[in-house]
């Protein structure tokens, strides 16, 4: 049966009942694709267990991170590509094994009109997301990216809630869009100044950083 357990206190428990009966329990396995980009979106997700990462690409191909999704939370352009039936335009990608529940597109509007916790939960969403997004455009515009770096890695930690981060100097380079060349450098400092310490594919982060 789906643990629903997450979403406590979040939701009024006749909600969670009927999330649990109309809903679709999915599976995905780190680095598993869940949205991609141009394809309609029937559902909206739901992550109960495990972090998801939204990524947008822009004119010339190159992606970047918008932002983490981890338990109970939900991304509102999958809802707003829902209720709109458009295509998607981020992609969703497995950071970890995740666990979600999928809402049916004719269940959301339905919701917002008996469910007060739904509309908030909704609500709240979009507010947590745009928040995120701001922060985004502010780290672009106004941080170096060595700061940015640092920031890039505490957002991981926070999320996987573990101080070995597994990711590739080129995974980093992609998603904050810039050079494996000068993401390797920048880990390189920081290893030097004892802030972490460099594996294969995987860093360690230390407790100065």
């Amino acid at each position: 049966m789906t643990n629903l357990d997450s979403l406590s206190g979040i939701l009024e428990p006749a909600l969670i009942k009927e999330i649990g009966q109309f809903g679709i329990f999915q599976q995905f396995r780190e680095g598993d694709l869940i949205m991609d980009y141009g394809k309609y979106i029937r559902m909206m997700p739901i992550v109960l267990k495990g972090t998801v990462k939204v990524m947008r690409k822009d004119e010339d191909g190159r992606e970047i991170l918008l932002y983490y999704l981890s338990s109970s939370e939900s991304c509102s352009m999958a809802y707003s590509c829902c209720v709109e039936a458009k295509k998607s335009e981020v992609r969703a990608v497995a950071e970890d094994d995740v666990e979600l529940i999928a809402i049916p597109h004719v269940k959301l509007d339905e919701w917002l009109c008996t469910y007060p916790s739904w509309k908030n939960y909704i609500f709240r969403s979009f507010n947590d997301r745009f928040i995120e997004l701001l922060k985004s455009i502010e780290s672009i515009a106004f941080h170096k990216l060595d700061e940015r770096l640092v920031a890039y890695l505490k957002e991981k930690q926070k999320h996987t809630g573990s101080s070995v981060i597994k990711v590739s100097h080129y995974q980093i380079a992609d998603e904050m869009a810039t050079s494996r060349v000068v993401i390797s450098r920048l880990l390189k400092q920081l290893e030097n100044d004892k802030r972490i310490i460099l594996y294969r594919n995987e860093i360690k982060l230390l407790k100065d950083l």
